[in-house]
């Protein structure tokens, strides 16, 4: 199922079922978005990804970084990263966050796609220092790109378009039910920073 208007009503549930997704929309007027994208871009300490996987150490063109209340660690794919503190515009960007959504957040991942030929792979956030059914929310700055939602049992897929300054929610048991993705765009030549608020858990 393809949801490609950027008119959704935000209280309608994306997903049939075993889940939650919720989309604003755009929750930035497009100048406070393209104000944060170029901020970000300047003050975020930007690291190319890196995971182990099969064996095989590998090192993205996607940037990655990782911020939060205190110095968490977090691991996914073997690779630890250790947590910087909130910067100003950040702060900021969770407050509005957690307005939208009604949640608290204490951490931030933050990914740099330099074009649509970077993408990231079908995936679950699911890790156990995630918490079980806590909410993600995730806003998009830049580019406009297609996220795609993938049922772990029927291969239902839900797609839609992530607009500049928009937010999306997942809940409850969507990580434990569906894997999501952002697919390759090679038409897209301009770059998106997607910030993916978190609740770290003891």
């Amino acid at each position: 199922m393809n949801l490609f208007s950027n008119h959704m009503d935000e209280k309608i549930n994306l997903l049939p079922k075993d889940g939650t997704v919720y989309y604003h929309g755009a929750v930035l007027s497009q100048p406070r978005a393209n104000d944060y994208f170029t901020a970000l871009m300047t003050n975020i300490d930007w690291k190319n990804d890196e995971a182990f996987m099969f064996g095989k150490h590998i090192i993205t063109k996607r940037k990655v970084a990782w911020y939060a209340s205190e110095g968490f660690s977090y691991t996914y794919s073997n690779k630890t990263k250790q947590a910087l503190l909130w910067t100003n515009e950040l702060l900021e960007l969770k407050q509005l966050a957690e307005e939208k959504t009604g949640a608290t957040f204490n951490s931030c991942l933050l990914n740099l796609y330099h074009d649509g030929e970077e993408g990231m792979g079908w995936h679950s956030d699911d890790e156990k220092t995630l918490g079980k059914n806590t909410a993600i929310a995730s806003i998009t700055l830049g580019a406009e790109r297609k996220f795609s939602f993938k049922h772990k049992q029927t291969q239902e897929i839900v797609s839609l378009l992530l607009e500049n300054g928009s937010l999306l929610v997942m809940k409850d048991a969507t990580q434990t039910h569906w894997l999501h993705r952002l697919p390759p765009a090679t038409k897209i030549k301009t770059a998106r920073i997607n910030l993916t608020f978190r609740t770290m858990v003891s």
